[in-house]
């Protein structure tokens, strides 16, 4: 378990095949300001995991951000029975086994709302998902929103496959394949980009691949410009190289 910054950490997951490539994956650890834990896209539960998560404070909310990040949910769900479980409507019809306390939406108001903000990616016809800013640390979280994987982490003969998705650091986005299925909807995803850099992040935490520690907005300009986005502050290929860090 890493410390980001004050009462937010990350947790490297195990590495797990999609689409032929080597997704390593992430979870995000946030401790809310009445001392409850939020945990974001969880990954599998270890003992020495749960002791830490417990000398940190009451794991209160489990979230699944998108269709895609449930597997380990029903086990923290089982370890963590108090807790409030939030998932995504394409969650929740996928794995009508699991228990969902609330649905993640364009909803304003959320429990966690003094320490987090919340905003819903929506223009895709085939998924959306929730994403979330840390306020005191100044951080976005993101799940598949962007990937930014580190080349050398890729098997040499994969990497043009993760080279034209468009996820290779650091030079991570959307992957292609989501980005395709915002077609006609690009003026409704930039408007949301457009509400993730009013937050003014000055770091990104993606569920898969490098942290972006420094220049996040010219980073996260530079992720959307497919959507039309204005690109701004122009920083060039090396220097966000330098200010990357790879996955822990």
């Amino acid at each position: 378990m890493l410390e980001l910054a004050d009462d937010i950490w990350v947790v490297a997951g195990e590495t797990v095949p999609f689409f032929t490539l080597p997704f390593s994956t992430r979870m995000v650890v946030v401790r809310l300001a009445d001392g409850g834990l939020w945990i974001h896209s969880p990954v599998r539960l270890r003992p020495a995991m749960q002791q830490q998560l417990d000398a940190l404070g009451e794991v209160r909310y489990l979230i699944a951000p998108n269709a895609l990040h449930h597997l380990f949910l029903a086990d923290w769900q089982e370890a963590y029975p108090q807790a409030h479980s939030y998932g995504t409507q394409g969650v929740a019809k996928k794995r009508p086994d699991l228990h969902f306390d609330g649905i993640l939406d364009d909803a304003n108001q959320w429990p966690w709302q003094p320490s987090l903000h919340t905003a819903f990616i929506t223009g895709s016809a085939v998924m959306q998902e929730a994403v979330f800013f840390h306020r005191p640390s100044h951080t976005l979280i993101v799940t598949d929103l962007i990937e930014n994987f580190a080349k050398d982490a890729l098997p040499i003969g994969k990497r043009w496959l993760a080279q034209l998705a468009g996820v290779v650091a650091p030079n991570g986005k959307t992957p292609l394949d989501w980005r395709l299925t915002f077609y006609g909807h690009k003026s409704e995803i930039r408007s949301h980009i457009e509400q993730l850099l009013s937050w003014q992040p000055q770091r990104i935490v993606m569920a898969h691949g490098v942290i972006v520690h420094e220049q996040a907005e010219a980073f996260l300009r530079r992720s959307f410009a497919w959507t039309g986005i204005r690109t701004g502050i122009q920083t060039t290929t090396s220097e966000l190289a330098d200010r990357t860090e790879p996955v822990e």
